[in-house]
């Protein structure tokens, strides 16, 4: 299978038809794509973005510190805990997908704001808590909420950045994350003497601060244009939808309001690009559970360390990881995206198995660093960016609400698997099996990834 996206032909662009398929940035009309933002605007909204994504991080691991106080308040068993964290995963997905409809029917704008007040309220009310199930409706919400802010900074982020820096500059939002572990962590610090509730309620500051500043970004120009054509479209007017599709062409046969149906009901590009991409963020998901999820009790358990050692290293791979999401977006300007996604999986494999068949710690302290990276930093710091690439605007948010869901699916499977294979075999088979064995097929899966130059607009690439 040819997984490559053709470019276009700069001698025949101009003569593009009315579809998705691909046009040079210079074959547009003056319109509202073309319009500079300017690099004041861009700074800001990278640093919103950046924060935005930072308080998603910020909400989780409040929750991850203050865990072992609210179950002991509460009386949570450990198995009941089990039943929450798959009740949390299925919010996280469910709300991961209606994000991408929120997007086109109400803006890239409003889902960002929604998510960041939805996170910020439900945040504060765990302050409320009182049993099981109201906290697991109240984690549901927040987290559900926060993880569907990648899916809609991934997409608003994308469409106004310049094309030139765009992989760069998202790798600087998505670096955010890191910062996000360190706020928790320091708010836990200088608040938890007041108890596990009076962190989640002094946690609410922070995105009340994001909100405000959230208000001044401007809404997608891309997204603008394409419910011009859906008005344009809906009365007829024939005159408006031509003017329209020089501006950007778009398949107006497979513009459908916010439906999943655009990215499986056809053969071709977005239906080979939303199976390929996919296939990779399960497996990506199912392995990062060992790999990331698990990985300090493993240590604990096989190789003897203390869970403080492990949470010491990842503490400090969580910082260096910062310069590597940087890292990760150099790379992928100078040699494509999809190049450094495949360099990433292919490491995973390998020092998953340096750390089963070592016991030298200066050994496993590298090999654990470097796995973190993999998995995180470089794989991160391309990986977005590239899936707000390789979907045309018509689909785009449904398509990178989609891969959210696929993301938290391969979560559930992989927490599933492990849950099964620890029951049934050793913890030695089990990390065979989920970081070795599914680290080696994400890493074969990112060969049919599409092939996508850097640099290009978005227009340019998808179809």
């Amino acid at each position: 299978m040819d997984s490559r996206i053709p470019q276009p032909d700069p001698a025949t662009a101009s003569r593009a038809p009315a579809g998705d398929s691909p046009v040079a940035p210079g074959a547009l009309a003056p319109g509202p794509l073309d319009t500079d933002p300017g690099r004041r605007y861009t700074i800001y909204l990278v640093i919103v973005a950046l924060l935005g994504w930072a308080l998603a991080a910020y909400d989780t691991n409040l929750f991850n510190l203050t865990i072992a106080d609210i179950t002991s308040e509460l009386g949570i068993s450990a198995s009941a805990l089990g039943v929450m964290g798959m009740l949390v995963y299925a919010a996280e997905f469910a709300i991961a997908l209606w994000m991408g409809r929120v997007m086109d029917a109400r803006g890239r704008r409003f889902a960002w704001m929604l998510c960041l007040i939805a996170a910020g309220v439900f945040t504060g009310l765990t302050f409320f808590v009182q049993g099981f199930w109201s906290l697991v409706l109240v984690r549901a919400l927040a987290s559900g909420f926060a993880n569907a802010e990648l899916a809609v900074s991934v997409t608003l982020v994308n469409e106004q950045v310049p094309a030139r820096r765009r992989g760069m500059l998202y790798s600087i939002v998505q670096s955010g994350y890191t910062v996000g572990v360190f706020m928790a962590s320091g708010m836990y610090l200088l608040v938890s003497g007041l108890g596990w509730r009076a962190v989640f309620l002094f946690g609410v500051l922070p995105l009340v601060l994001v909100a405000i500043a959230r208000a001044k970004v401007r809404e997608s120009p891309r997204y603008l244009h394409i419910r011009s054509l859906r008005a344009a479209l809906g009365r007829g007017d024939d005159a408006e939808v031509a003017r329209l599709q020089r501006v950007m062409p778009v398949d107006v046969s497979q513009l459908e309001k916010g439906t999943f149906r655009q990215l499986f009901s056809a053969a071709g590009g977005v239906r080979r690009t939303a199976v390929s991409l996919s296939v990779t963020w399960l497996l990506y998901g199912m392995s990062y559970v060992a790999t990331n999820i698990y990985l300090a009790y493993w240590m604990a358990e096989v190789k003897g360390w203390a869970s403080s050692a492990v949470a010491a290293l990842l503490l400090v791979g969580g910082a260096a990881g910062v310069v590597f999401y940087l890292v990760g977006g150099l790379l992928g300007e100078r040699f494509g995206r999809r190049s450094v996604l495949i360099g990433s999986a292919a490491a995973i494999a390998p020092l998953a198995l340096v750390i089963l068949v070592s016991e030298r710690s200066s050994v496993l302290l590298v090999a654990i660093f470097l796995l973190f990276q993999a998995t995180n930093g470089t794989w991160s710091g391309v990986g977005y960016t590239y899936q707000a690439e390789v979907y045309p605007t018509r689909v785009r948010a449904l398509g990178v609400s989609w891969m959210s869901g696929m993301l938290v699916g391969g979560f559930m499977l992989g927490s599933l698997l492990w849950a099964m294979l620890t029951a049934t075999t050793s913890l030695t088979s089990t990390w065979i099996i989920i970081a070795v064995v599914l680290g080696a097929a994400q890493a074969v899966s990112t060969l049919f990834l599409p092939k996508v130059a850097s640099g290009q607009e978005l227009e340019a690439i998808a179809r």
